[in-house]
């Protein structure tokens, strides 16, 4: 499929996207992540993100199961002015696992969005992290809402909308909050780009835009998009981030867990939290990165989900 020209400008030019995936439990996990702005409008095909082979658990839930969504929900330290809010729906496939010249091909992409390749004293340490896997993405769906807060009417281009999906069962340990609600609400409050995701009737991610409102003793009130959120319970991801240019300073809070949504509101009871935040400091940034995809390359090796 092709999309017009205000899609492709925003492709092109956020600094950061967030790329949700599905879970063996039909839940929703949703991580920002720099772009790299490629495509191919004749394919109806594109490739925005790129992953260093050190963070492979994440490389290896999409090989099972590749239904994605990328949501193109924040102008910051972009390239672009355009209000729109695009939700992409697809089928990711990843480039190849031993290919380690992916960022010299694609140089003048990475350093518009991820800075400068040359990092001097840092190269030996930062191998690993310019070891990059692309996410490949096959566009099936194209969700385009006039704001990026969605309360307008959204445009679908590709394949139709199907009806909202049936709520799900609970889980068998209940859908309590199995975490501190209160100061997860207030930690992801401080936060300007919230994100809710959940899993749509014909099995993709889908990902809007949410408000934090407080919090009750079942879990955190969110303020929906008008009804863009189904109604009804099931497991879902929410985000709440914030980065600086190139995203040398990143701050993130990442929940699995379950919501329940009813007319004007959601409650969602967080299971699981991941969460880290960098100065603005390329120096520490470096040195994160280095330390976490070394490690995680030697995982991978260990796993057998590498070679070499």
């Amino acid at each position: 499929m092709n999309w017009p020209d205000p899609v492709d400008e925003i492709f092109a030019s956020d600094q950061v996207v967030a790329l949700a995936h599905v879970t063996p439990a039909r839940g929703v996990v949703i991580t920002p992540l720099t772009n790299t702005g490629l495509r191919d409008r004749e394919a109806g095909a594109i490739t925005p993100v790129s992953s260093s082979i050190g963070m492979w658990r994440k490389l290896e839930r999409i090989q099972r199961n590749p239904r994605v969504a990328i949501a193109y929900h924040t102008r910051e330290h972009g390239f672009s002015d355009r209000p729109e809010y695009v939700l992409v729906q697809g089928t990711a496939t990843l480039s190849s696992l031993s290919d380690r010249g992916w960022v010299e091909r694609h140089r003048d992409n990475w350093e518009r969005f991820s800075g400068p390749r040359d990092v001097g004293f840092w190269e030996p340490f930062l191998r690993a992290y310019h070891w990059r896997v692309a996410v490949e993405v096959d566009v099936e769906r194209i969700l385009v809402w006039p704001d990026r807060e969605c309360l307008g009417t959204g445009e679908v281009l590709g394949a139709p909308l199907s009806s909202d999906p049936e709520p799900q069962r609970p889980p068998k340990n209940g859908t309590d909050p199995r975490l501190d609600h209160e100061r997860a609400a207030r930690h992801a409050a401080r936060l300007p780009n919230v994100l809710l995701g959940w899993v749509g009737v014909d099995g993709f991610p889908v990902v809007v835009p949410i408000k934090i409102e407080g919090t009750e003793d079942r879990g955190i009130l969110l303020s929906p998009p008008s009804d863009a959120v189904p109604l009804g319970g099931r497991r879902g991801g929410l985000l709440a981030h914030s980065f600086a240019r190139y995203t040398f300073g990143q701050n993130q809070r990442k929940y699995t867990g379950w919501f329940e949504a009813e007319p004007g509101r959601v409650v969602y009871a967080p299971h699981t939290e991941s969460a880290y935040r960098l100065p603005r400091s390329r120096f520490l940034y470096r040195a994160g990165a280095a330390f976490v995809t070394n490690r995680g390359l030697r995982a991978a090796r260990r796993a057998d989900f590498i070679s070499g």
